[in-house]
C-alpha cells in the first residue's frame, strides 16, 4: 500500500477496488479524447466520471472526523465514491444511503462493494433522486451531491430540512469542467445565502465546496 493509503487505514481489500476503480477512470479518460465532442453527452453514461483519489480521500476523513452515523450519496455513478464514504461508515458504525436512478450502475457498486467488504454498511435507493430525498428521514449527518450539476440546487434544498446539527455537505465540479462553471457558481451562492450555512470553496480534486449547517 502506498504511504497515503497507509494513513488513511485502509485495508488491501478497499485499497484493491479503488485502484481498479483508478485504472478504469484512466483508460476511460484516453478513450473520452478518441470520442466527437457530439458524441460526449449522449455516452455520458457509459463512463465512470469518479471523484479522483484527492476528492475521496477527503470525503472519507471528513465523514469520519465529523463521526458521521447518517451518510448520503445523492447520484452513485458507478459507485467511487461510494467505496470511500462507506469505509468512513464502517469506522463510525454508521451507513451510506446512495441514491442512483440507474440500475446497471447500482449493480456495478454493489459488487465492488462487496468485493471491498464494504456491501453491509450502504442502502442503495434507485429512482429518481429527488424523489427518493423526500422520504429520507431527518438526522442526515454528511451528504455528497454529485449528480447532474442542474440538479443541485434542487437536491440541496430537498435535504436542507433533513440535516442533523453540524452536518456537512460537500458537492463536487465546482471548478471543472468548465462547462459547468454557471451551475456549480448558481449552486455556491444558493447555498451560501441558506440560513445557518457557512461554505468554503476548496481546490481538491475537479473542486469542492465544503458547506456546514448549523441549526442553531
Amino acid at each position: 500500500m502506498s504511504e497515503q493509503v497507509a494513513a488513511q487505514g485502509l485495508d488491501p481489500a478497499v485499497d484493491q477496488v479503488l485502484a481498479e476503480y483508478e485504472a478504469r477512470a484512466e483508460r476511460e479518460e484516453r478513450a473520452m479524447r478518441e470520442v466527437p465532442p457530439s458524441q460526449i453527452g449522449s455516452r455520458r453514461d457509459e463512463w465512470l466520471l469518479a471523484v479522483g483519489r484527492p476528492t475521496g480521500m477527503l470525503l472519507n476523513i471528513l465523514a469520519k472526523e465529523c463521526r458521521a452515523q447518517n451518510i448520503v450519496e445523492i447520484g452513485t455513478s458507478y459507485g467511487y465514491s461510494t467505496v470511500w464514504l462507506a469505509e468512513a461508515a464502517r469506522a463510525t458504525g454508521g451507513r451510506v444511503i446512495s441514491l442512483e436512478i440507474h440500475p446497471l450502475k447500482v449493480a456495478y457498486a454493489r459488487e465492488r462493494l462487496a468485493a471491498a467488504g464494504l456491501a453491509r454498511c450502504v442502502e442503495f435507493r434507485v429512482g429518481d433522486a429527488l424523489e427518493s430525498l423526500e422520504s429520507l428521514a431527518v438526522g442526515v449527518d454528511f451528504v455528497l451531491i454529485d449528480l447532474w450539476k442542474d440538479l443541485y440546487i434542487p437536491s440541496f434544498e430537498r435535504i436542507y430540512a433533513k440535516l442533523s446539527d453540524g452536518a456537512i455537505i460537500v458537492a463536487d465540479n465546482m471548478l471543472q469542467p468548465a462547462i459547468w462553471r454557471a451551475d456549480a457558481e448558481a449552486y455556491r451562492a444558493h447555498v451560501r445565502a441558506r440560513a445557518g450555512m457557512s461554505s468554503v470553496l476548496l481546490p481538491v480534486g475537479s473542486g469542492v465546496e465544503v458547506s456546514r449547517y448549523r441549526g442553531d
